[in-house]
């Protein structure tokens, strides 16, 4: 029996928009397949694309240096932090904007990618997704870092509230070198524990942070 993998990530396209005031990325041919062509022989062809867009773009995640100067880039991040993690889900009711500690009581969080399923997602790429988003409270981040997580993720805009100028809960989980995935989609797939999850991004030096393909993976049998 097969084990089912699961997709958490926003395909990304040309001209999407992921974050009020961040440009869309372009996405285009740097060489065609026309003009490749030219240069072999028979109906040989290849396409070399291009892309143009900011790092917080789809499905990303935030390493330590995305919030402070000192901290840890993508390509300093341990595979052993953001790959084969074991998963467990929180799913928080429909209409619950602050998310606090209360969410996570009594569960086994040390060491585990924590993944927080608020139902936002389903407002992508509609003006809805920009306003009003669930998101954690300080007193959360704290609570889960001093529980040992290794990972949080989100299906929404943003883990932190972005009505004030403060983001607390990224320089709590950040700070403390727990990376933060955000914008995932289908987390209403997967059962509350059992699963592995994986969130790899590309190990750039000098950035903090940059688009995963997240994804988890139910044992055979499993159902979600």
């Amino acid at each position: 029996m097969r084990k089912t993998i699961i997709d958490l990530s926003h395909t990304i396209e040309d001209g999407m928009e992921t974050y009020p005031g961040l440009p869309a990325p372009v996405i285009c041919d740097f060489w065609s397949r026309e003009e490749s062509a030219l240069h072999y022989d028979g109906d040989t062809s290849f396409q070399i694309g291009k892309i143009e867009m900011v790092a917080n773009t789809g499905t990303y995640m935030d390493a330590p240096f995305h919030r402070y100067a000192e901290g840890k880039d993508l390509s300093q991040l341990p595979l052993s932090r953001i790959a084969d993690l074991e998963g467990i889900r929180f799913r928080i009711p429909e209409g619950q904007r602050v998310i606090g500690p209360e969410c996570f009581q009594e569960a086994p969080l040390d060491g585990k990618a924590v993944l927080i399923e608020t139902a936002w997602c389903r407002h992508w790429r509609t003006p809805q997704y920009f306003d009003g988003h669930p998101y954690l409270s300080e007193a959360a981040a704290v609570f889960l870092r001093d529980a040992g997580v290794c990972l949080v993720g989100i299906d929404s805009l943003n883990i932190d509230d972005t009505t004030g100028r403060s983001r607390p809960v990224h320089s709590t989980l950040l700070g403390a070198d727990i990376p933060i995935v955000e914008h995932m989609r289908g987390l209403d797939r997967l059962p509350d524990r059992g699963f592995r999850f994986h969130a790899v991004p590309a190990g750039i030096r000098g950035l903090g942070s940059f688009p995963v393909r997240a994804y988890a993976i139910l044992p055979a049998g499993a159902d979600n």
